[in-house]
C-alpha cells in the first residue's frame, strides 16, 4: 500500500486515531497534511493507556515508524512540545522519528485570541485553537513558517511589526465593553489573558520571549518534508496520510461557513504534503455508525431527545480537544454519500458499531425533504440545509454485546444488515475494510 489516505467522511470524530494506530503496522511513514491542534485524536492501548494527539500522528507509538507534520498543517509550537514531553514521560522517544515541515505555518497566542474574539461575535463554534486566523495569515501572505524559527532576530521583527494591525483588528471585534469583558473571561480561563489587554493591546514581546526557547527545542525536527516524502516514495516506502476533522467540515465542500479552514479530506493531500495526486494509490473513507457533530451549523439528523443522549453516553461523545458534548443523531446517508462523492474512497472503515447496542429500531436517513420536495443530494446553501428534514427508513436493532466479535459472520444478523445497508447507500463500489467494535486496538473486525 505505497501511498494511502485515511479521511473521515462525516463531521470529524469518526475514530481516526484508533484506525491510524491499527493501520500504521502496514506503513513506514504516517503524515498529517492539514489542520492543526484543533484535532483531537484519541488512542487507547494496553501499553500506553489513553493518549490524545493534537498534532503528532498517533503512529508515533510504534518505535520503528516515522511521523511527519507536513506543510499543510498549522503547527502550534507550545502544543507540539507538550505532546513531545507527554510521549517522553510514557517512554516514547520521537528523536529521529518526527519531522516538521519547514513550510508549515506557525500558530501563536495572538491567533488563538483572535479566534476566540471572532467566535464570540459570529458563533461558529470553533475550538479556539487559532486555525482561522492562522490560515488567514497564510493566505494573506503575512504568516510565519516553521523554517523562520531558525532566525530568531528576523522572527522577532516580523512578530513585533504586527502589533498595530493586530490591535486594530481586535478593536473591530471587541467594539463594546460587554464583548471585551466576555472575551477576557474566556482568555483567563484558557491562560491567554497575559498576552492581551483591552487597554494596551497585544503583548508581543512576551510572545516572542516564550517562542525563542521553543524554537531552539523544535529546530532539530524541522526539515524539508516535500523532499523527504517524495524520496521515501521513490525508494518504495509505504506512506499513510492521516486526515484531521472530517470531509463535511471541508472549507470548500463542507457546511460553509460552519467548517474548518482547510481541505479536511483527500482533496487536501497533494497541496498539504507536496505529493502529486498521481502518487496516491488508495483512499480509505472512515465513517461512524451514527452521526456526531461539534460546534455550530446544521446537522439534519441530530437527535435532541433520549436517542441523542444515549448515543452520547454510550459512545463517550465529548470533544477530545474542547470537552464539549457532541451533537449526536442517526446515520445520515445523504451527507456521507456527498463526502464519498468527492473523496471517492475505494474502501470503507466503519467505527463505533458497538455503541448502537440496545437501540431498537435503528434509523437511517436516506433522503431530505426541502420545501416539500424530496432531494437526495447535500445542499451547498447553508440555509437550505438548515431547512432540510431527514427522511428515514427503519431497521431492527440488535441487543447483543459485539465487542468481542472478530468475524463479520459472528455479528448479530441485524448488525450485519445495518452495516451492509449503510455501505450500499453511501457507495456501491467501495468495499468494507474494517469494522471497529470498541475503543481498543484489537476490538475490530478485519475484512
Amino acid at each position: 500500500m505505497p501511498a494511502t489516505v485515511l479521511t473521515g467522511l462525516q463531521w470529524g470524530d469518526e475514530g481516526k486515531a484508533k484506525v491510524i494506530d491499527v493501520l500504521t503496522q502496514l506503513f513506514d511513514i504516517v503524515v498529517r497534511y492539514q489542520g492543526g491542534a484543533n484535532a483531537g485524536h484519541t488512542t487507547v492501548t494496553e501499553e500506553f493507556g489513553k493518549i490524545v494527539f493534537h498534532l503528532i500522528p498517533s503512529g508515533i507509538l510504534y518505535p520503528d515508524k516515522t511521523c511527519v507534520i507536513a506543510n499543510g498543517v498549522l503547527t502550534d509550537t507550545e502544543q507540539l512540545l507538550l505532546e513531545i514531553e507527554e510521549l517522553k514521560e510514557k517512554g516514547v522517544s520521537v528523536e529521529g522519528r518526527l519531522k516538521v515541515s519547514d513550510r508549515s505555518h506557525v500558530v501563536l497566542p495572538y491567533h488563538k485570541i483572535l479566534d476566540r474574539a471572532a467566535d464570540i461575535k459570529r458563533g461558529i463554534g470553533t475550538t479556539g485553537r487559532g486555525m482561522g486566523p492562522g490560515y488567514g495569515d497564510k493566505y494573506a501572505r503575512i504568516g510565519l513558517r516553521a523554517g523562520d524559527l531558525a532566525n530568531l532576530d528576523r522572527l522577532s521583527k516580523k512578530i513585533t511589526a504586527k502589533k498595530d494591525d493586530l490591535d486594530a483588528l481586535m478593536r473591530l471585534h471587541m467594539d463594546t465593553p460587554k464583548l471585551q469583558e466576555e472575551l477576557m473571561e474566556i482568555l483567563a480561563k484558557h491562560g491567554l489573558d497575559k498576552y492581551y489587554s483591552p487597554d494596551t493591546g497585544f503583548n508581543l514581546e512576551l510572545i516572542v520571549g516564550e517562542l525563542k526557547p521553543q524554537a531552539v527545542e523544535l529546530m532539530p525536527f524541522i526539515t524539508d518534508t516535500v523532499v523527504y516524502l517524495n524520496t521515501a516514495l521513490d525508494s518504495g516506502k509505504d506512506v499513510l496520510f492521516e486526515g484531521a476533522q472530517g470531509a463535511l467540515l471541508d472549507i470548500d465542500f463542507g457546511t460553509y461557513p460552519y467548517c474548518t479552514p482547510s481541505n479536511s479530506d483527500a482533496t487536501g493531500v497533494s497541496a498539504g504534503s507536496g505529493i502529486a495526486p498521481t502518487r496516491i494509490d488508495h483512499i480509505i473513507g472512515l465513517m461512524k455508525a451514527y452521526i456526531t457533530r461539534v460546534g455550530g451549523g446544521p446537522c439534519p439528523t441530530e437527535s435532541d431527545d433520549e436517542i441523542g443522549e444515549k448515543l452520547r453516553e454510550q459512545g463517550g461523545e465529548y470533544g477530545a480537544t474542547t470537552g464539549r458534548p457532541r451533537r449526536c443523531g442517526w446515520f445520515d446517508a445523504v451527507a456521507t454519500r456527498h463526502a464519498a462523492r468527492y473523496n471517492h474512497p475505494d474502501s470503507f472503515i466503519i467505527t463505533k458499531l458497538d455503541v448502537l447496542k440496545g437501540i431498537d429500531p435503528l434509523k437511517i436517513c436516506t433522503a431530505y425533504e426541502l420545501d416539500s420536495k424530496r432531494i437526495e443530494h447535500f445542499p451547498a446553501d447553508i440555509e437550505d440545509l438548515a431547512k432540510c428534514k431527514p427522511l428515514y427508513e427503519e431497521m431492527p436493532g440488535f441487543h447483543e454485546d459485539i465487542r468481542g466479535a472478530r468475524e463479520f459472520e459472528s455479528l448479530p444478523e441485524n448488525a450485519q444488515k445495518y452495516v451492509n445497508r449503510i455501505k450500499e447507500l453511501v457507495s456501491k463500489e467501495a468495499t468494507i475494510r474494517m469494522i471497529s467494535t470498541g475503543p481498543g486496538r484489537e476490538e475490530r473486525i478485519d475484512l
